[in-house]
Order: structure tokens, then C-alpha cells, then sequence
């Protein structure tokens, strides 16, 4: 029989050893020799076969505690020649392998299916799917594996970082990873109560200029502060960068771009940018606040993974081995609804792109409603009442039309709300208060 080989491609996420562990072991136990192909595509597309490392249950049953990867990661992309595609193939044959399970994202599933193409079935492919963007579209909502790990870690990171905002007086801006979509950022703001989070999707598809951003963070500044707090976090989904005019952004900072010209938004500046601009607006207005940047991305890609994550992905791993031994080929292994189910290559794609469909937070569901009517930013129907606007309008040393004409573009466009969540809160007691969520000031909005 031929062997099976796992590779593992593009970013860490927590499970991928489990994933590779469970793998093995199903593959083993059907007397079918597992390889383990080093540091991704890396090595055999420059032709080099000898990165590889045979896989046994002794060596993997227990690497499902750990984050990384077993066998190593890299981005490199046999796709970039046809030399290069066509060495991976030639050493993916010279190793025996005629079965190959591939850990990734979007692009290494775009990979597999093409290695099973060119070789007219020789070597038959399944793709198991990672990514801590949850930006993979899976049915049902199910998470992308190594998602609720990267919540779980960021929601801890972000937790004593309010403790340390209230504690000293100052504002976080923390960009979360999420190139295009705001899973993320929104699960983690969402989850911690977060003052503000702001993700690609809300501006629908649209390019902005820089100064929204600026003005929408500087207003959650201004509405905490109204309301007696010089603290709060921001969280920020890195694909943000991506939603700006690019002219308009390059006034600020240089635009790092990939080889096809496409802005690389994992290298913009994001925090650091919004920071000093957010600090210059409220100056204007009389404001000085004490803003700081964070990142969260490499602290979460390699943490272990949480027992849901361990479970998820070890189903994966003996899904994708089961799977592609009884003769499978060419779809991306799911579990849905505690099911089985794998998903055909063709199926995934975006007729548009060629490439498998990118999952947006839907901010039309009642998911997203209810995180933004939590958050405390400049709303339409702040601007509606005299006393809000008054209490605003003070704190930046204007006039109630100075401060409409300053900041209500931010909100000219969203519909009236009937309820506020935030001041509903705030009008009902809460004895004792808490450290963050449900505390009021004054009668004011929660602050959170």
C-alpha cells in the first residue's frame, strides 16, 4: 500500500498536533506507514526529499497537549513556478506517497487540489482546515479549529489588560489577526466586554478615509470619558488597514505589499498609526489621554490547545486518515454537528476567486447587533438627545453643533435604535457595582 504523508502549510493554530497524532494513529492501526514532511512545502519544492520523518503512534500519542506543529510550518508555495510544482510532485513520488493530508488554510487547499490534478489521481488528497481567523466558510457556523483556543488566550491577554488600563488611566488599542474578516477581534471584545471593537465587516465592503477610524476611536474616547473614565480598550481586527483608502493611509505610514501588489496587512502599523492619530485628534479637542498599541497574534498561534480544540481536531485528524484510506480523494474534512463530513474542493470555492469562499462576520445577524448596542461609541440617537450631546459636547470644549458637525458623519448613515442597551444598563442599579461590565456612572452608559 501506498504511504499516507501529512504536511503541515501557512500559519500556526492551535491542534495541529492533534490533528497530526490522531492522523497517525488511525493510519497505523490500518498497517498504512505514515511520513511526516518537514517545515511544509518548503524542502520538496526545492527538491530535497530527505526533511522527512516517519510517524508512529509511540512517537504521536501524546502531542496532542501542545501547540505547534510536530513536523514544523512554512508559508512556501510550490504555486509559484512550475518548477517548483512539479519538484513537490516528483518527491511526493519518489517517497511512495499516494496519500497525502494537508493542514492549512485557504491557499494550501487551493495547493491540494492542484497536486491532485497534476497527478490524475496518483496521489489522492484531503485537506484538513486551520486557521485562528475562522474566516474558512465551514457549514453550520462551526469553527475553523484552533479559533476558540486563540479566543480563549487572547479573551486572557485582554482581561489584565483592563485590569492595567483602569488601573493606570490609559487606553489599549489591540490589534487581534483577522487579514479579512473580524471573527477574532469580535469574539474576543465581545467575550471580555470590551469598550469598542471594530472589525472590516461594518464598513461592508467599502473603502474609507483614515479620519472615520481616527473619529470613531476618539469618540469612544470622548463617551468614556464623559462619563468619568479615562480608561478603556479598543480591540481592532488587523484587516481594519485593508478598508482604508490606500492613498489616504500611505500619508501615514508606508504600505507594505505582497508579490502580486496586494497591501500586506499583517506588516501595517495599525495600532501604532491609530495611536498617534487618535492622541492628535482629542489634543485638538483639548484632550490628553494616554493611549498604548498591543498585538495579539503570535502569543495565541502556538498556545496549547484548550480540551475543545484537543477533541475537534483529533476527530479531524482520524477523520481525514479514515477518510482518504477507504479511497477518498480531493475535499476538506469537517465535523458538523458531531457528524463527518467531508466537503468537496469544488464545492468550497468562490467561483469569483477560484479559491475556497472567505467567511464574514454577518453584521446583520443578532450576534453582531448585540456586541455593538454593548459597546460604547458615538451612536445616532446620541446625537438625538440634548443632554448627551450637552454632556459630549463639554468634555471636548465645544459647542453641542461644533461637536455634531466634528463627529455625527460617523453615524449619519445607521438607522435610529428604539432601545440602548448600554443606557438600559446603566438605569438599572446594580449593587455594588462590578470591575467592569454593568457598573454605571452618574446614570450614564455602562463602563465597559
Amino acid at each position: 500500500m501506498k504511504k499516507l504523508a501529512i504536511v503541515v502549510a501557512g500559519g500556526p493554530a492551535p491542534g495541529i498536533n492533534s490533528v497530526i497524532g490522531a492522523a497517525t494513529i488511525r493510519a497505523c492501526l490500518a498497517g498504512v506507514e505514515v511520513l511526516g514532511i518537514q517545515d511544509g512545502f518548503k524542502w520538496l519544492a526545492e527538491g530535497d526529499t530527505s526533511h522527512v520523518i516517519p510517524l508512529t503512534i509511540e512517537d504521536t500519542s501524546r502531542i496532542h497537549f501542545r501547540g505547534g506543529s510536530y513536523i514544523g510550518i512554512s508559508r512556501a508555495n510550490p504555486t509559484r513556478s512550475p518548477e517548483h510544482l512539479q519538484r513537490t510532485i516528483d518527491g511526493l513520488e519518489r517517497l511512495g506517497v499516494g496519500m497525502l493530508v494537508t493542514v492549512g488554510g485557504d491557499g494550501t487547499a487551493t495547493l491540494a487540489q492542484i497536486i491532485s490534478e497534476k497527478t490524475r489521481g496518483r496521489i489522492r488528497v484531503v485537506h484538513v482546515p486551520k486557521t485562528i481567523d475562522n474566516d474558512i466558510d465551514l457549514p453550520d457556523d462551526t469553527s475553523t479549529f484552533g479559533f476558540q483556543t486563540a479566543r480563549h488566550v487572547g479573551v486572557e491577554i485582554v482581561k489584565n489588560l483592563m485590569v492595567d488600563a483602569k488601573t493606570t488611566s490609559r487606553w489599549y488599542f489591540v490589534v487581534a489577526q483577522g487579514r479579512k474578516a473580524g471573527h477574532l477581534a469580535l469574539a474576543i471584545g465581545k467575550a471580555v466586554g470590551a469598550t469598542v471593537t471594530v472589525i472590516p465587516e461594518e464598513f461592508r465592503g467599502k473603502k474609507v478615509p483614515f479620519t472615520t477610524v481616527v473619529d470613531l476611536l476618539a469618540g469612544s474616547v470622548i463617551k468614556r470619558l464623559a462619563y468619568g473614565r479615562p480608561d478603556g480598550i479598543a480591540l481592532l481586527a488587523e484587516g481594519i488597514a485593508d478598508c482604508i483608502e490606500p492613498e489616504d493611509l500611505a500619508r501615514y505610514t508606508e504600505l507594505p505589499r505582497d508579490h502580486m501588489g496586494n497591501l500586506h496587512v499583517a506588516d501595517v502599523p495599525l495600532a501604532e498609526v491609530l495611536e498617534k492619530a487618535v492622541k492628535a485628534r482629542l489634543a485638538v479637542l483639548g484632550i490628553k489621554s494616554t493611549i498604548v498599541s498591543k498585538y495579539i497574534g503570535y502569543e495565541v498561534r502556538c498556545a496549547d490547545p484548550i480540551p475543545f480544540d484537543m477533541e475537534y481536531t483529533r476527530d479531524l485528524g482520524h477523520c481525514a486518515a479514515r477518510y482518504i484510506i477507504e479511497g477518498g480523494t480531493e475535499a476538506v474534512v469537517a465535523m458538523i454537528n458531531g457528524r463527518f463530513q467531508p466537503i468537496s474542493f469544488e464545492k468550497m470555492k468562490d467561483p469569483a476567486t477560484g479559491r475556497p469562499r472567505v467567511r464574514m462576520v454577518d453584521v446583520d445577524s443578532d450576534r453582531y447587533r448585540i456586541a455593538r448596542s454593548f459597546m460604547l461609541r458615538l451612536k445616532r440617537e446620541d446625537f438625538s438627545r440634548p443632554g448627551e450631546l450637552a454632556r459630549f459636547a463639554v468634555t471636548c470644549q465645544l459647542t453641542p453643533e461644533a461637536f455634531r458637525r466634528e463627529f455625527f458623519h460617523l453615524v449619519k448613515d445607521e438607522p435610529e435604535i428604539a432601545v440602548d442597551v448600554g443606557l438600559a444598563l446603566a438605569a438599572t442599579p446594580t449593587p455594588g457595582g462590578n470591575a467592569e461590565g454593568g457598573e454605571s456612572q452618574e446614570g450614564g452608559p455602562p463602563v465597559t
